[in-house]
């Protein structure tokens, strides 16, 4: 197809998804400009980079960066390397074998976050089978502190997550040429070579968007913080997206608010930028 046959059928979405991305962008630039509470909405005033300025004097403001940043750098890789390894497995086993353990891996897709976050809560209530094993295996209660319930919004967001992960590179696997593994195979590579030099090399370009996909998840979860923290300051497990809705709805600051999510924008630009570089120079390679 022809360069400008493709800009004529797609330059409508282009347009639309361009308005829905800039204007909203725009918006929150002027606002975290504003002094605006629910009060004055109609009538906000201009402070300049004062918002800025409070937010990063912001104690909490950089507790919930801490536990994003402790969050991302536990769900996105171990979320990877277990969607990689199950992926692994998965092909190695019959069609149908393969097809009822996919139905059960994809359970995270079908539920409501918020149910899901619920369901998983549930098992580690005083009455919950989780707790009880807690109990039975370590002799001691299971109690909710900052430690226990930030490993519970982890443990969620890798059950959560992993899927992707999981889909993405079976996916892969499945475009992987045969005679690549025959020929290894004859030639005496062991199965960590095969890995190695093989299928690791062939999923690289998925890995990255993987990668890119599980951070940007990262950075705005919310539900499972919602739920399992039920927002309580004590247990020091605000993120950003959280802490962002708390300072506009609960303390009604919505410039500030502004302010906050376009420095979470910042951020998440900053440590996707040269991963989209790199995977672009390899894009380049390939061809």
């Amino acid at each position: 197809m022809k360069r400008n046959t493709f800009f004529r059928f797609a330059s409508p979405s282009i347009i639309i998804m361009t308005l829905l991305m800039v204007i909203p962008l725009f918006m929150a630039i002027w606002l975290g400009m504003n002094y605006v509470t629910y009060n004055n909405i109609t009538s906000p005033q201009f402070i300049g980079l004062e918002n800025y300025k409070d937010v990063l004097d912001d104690p909490r403001f950089w507790q919930s960066f801490q536990f994003t940043g402790q969050y991302l750098l536990f769900v996105v890789p171990t979320t990877m390397l277990v969607g990689f390894t199950v992926a692994m497995l998965l092909d190695q086993v019959s069609k149908f074998t393969r097809g009822i353990y996919l139905s059960i891996f994809l359970l995270p897709f079908i539920i409501v976050p918020v149910v899901g976050t619920l369901m998983f809560k549930q098992l580690f209530e005083p009455s919950g089978l989780f707790t009880w094993l807690y109990q039975t295996i370590l002799d001691t209660k299971f109690r909710y502190n900052e430690n226990s319930v930030k490993t519970l919004i982890m443990l969620y967001g890798l059950w959560y997550i992993a899927p992707f992960a999981l889909v993405t590179y079976f996916a892969g696997l499945q475009t992987l040429s045969k005679d690549q593994i025959e020929a290894a195979s004859i030639d005496g590579a062991t199965t960590w070579q095969k890995i190695r030099y093989i299928i690791i090399p062939h999923l690289r370009s998925l890995t990255i968007l993987i990668m890119l996909m599980s951070i940007m998840d990262a950075y705005r979860v919310f539900d499972s913080v919602f739920v399992l923290s039920e927002m309580n300051p004590i247990y020091k497990a605000d993120t950003m997206m959280t802490y962002t809705f708390q300072t506009a709805v609960t303390v009604q600051r919505l410039g500030k608010a502004n302010a906050m999510a376009i420095l979470t924008i910042v951020g998440i630009m900053i440590v996707l930028i040269p991963n989209l570089i790199q995977s672009y120079k390899q894009q380049v390679e390939e061809r």
